[in-house]
């Protein structure tokens, strides 16, 4: 079965992450155009280069949780295909194998000079740090007001998709809150958010629980339905 996985803030916040949009989230003590935009970085980019250096920083002090861990089981059965929110490289290191980035990744840097010319980055990012042709390097994160260069390929997926599953995310914030559109009327959806946006139906079954619970719940309705 080819299932698409739609993954937000949710799930990486059960690892430690904060998440964007919590009170207690990144954004807290900061204006969302001053860390994250390109007129943020323009006007300060030392405060724009250590918000994402202290993100970093946490990151590689986490570690993916039994969601993680199930979604990446889920590939010895089927053909999955994760679609994530999440800049962190929590899925790939619980070993799933196909994962597409719609907001970038926080473990990779890219020019400021030339976008496709993206490197691996593990430190700190300072003014300073250029690339070959001698251009600051900036995050490689999709900014406020910036093209999200992958919702082409996520909207194929999902549309190829015969099952569905949405997981720690509210599908409230475009253009990613787009994609279920795509997928086929006779694909069915697994829902898993503590506080869903939308009910269970015919079509939709919706786990109001964390992901560490929910998805191995899905995972086993899926499985069932084979």
């Amino acid at each position: 079965m080819k299932i698409a996985v739609l993954t937000g803030a949710g799930i990486s916040a059960e690892s430690g992450l904060k998440t964007f949009r919590d009170s207690n989230g990144l954004w807290e003590g900061h204006d969302v155009m001053e860390v994250a935009s390109p007129q943020g970085f323009a006007a300060n980019p030392e405060l724009v280069l250590e918000f994402y250096n202290q993100r970093r920083r946490q990151l590689l002090e986490v570690a993916p949780n039994a969601a993680h861990l199930a979604l990446s089981e889920m590939e010895k059965e089927h053909e999955v295909v994760i679609v994530t929110q999440n800049v962190d490289d929590l899925h790939e290191r619980a070993g799933s194998s196909r994962v597409v980035h719609l907001h970038g990744e926080l473990l990779k840097v890219r020019s400021t000079f030339d976008e496709t010319l993206v490197m691996d980055w593990r430190e700190d990012l300072n003014l300073g740090d250029l690339c070959e042709f001698n251009h600051q390097l900036r995050p490689h994160i999709v900014w406020f007001g910036e093209a999200v260069p992958m919702i082409e390929v996520a909207a194929e997926l999902v549309m190829a998709a015969d099952c569905v599953m949405i997981v720690g995310t509210s599908m409230q914030v475009y253009p990613a809150a787009g994609l279920i559109q795509y997928a086929s009327p006779n694909a069915q959806v697994h829902f898993v958010d503590p506080n869903p946006s939308i009910s269970s139906s015919e079509r939709i079954t919706v786990y109001s629980e964390k992901a560490t619970t929910g998805v191995p719940k899905a995972i086993g309705t899926i499985n069932a339905m084979l």
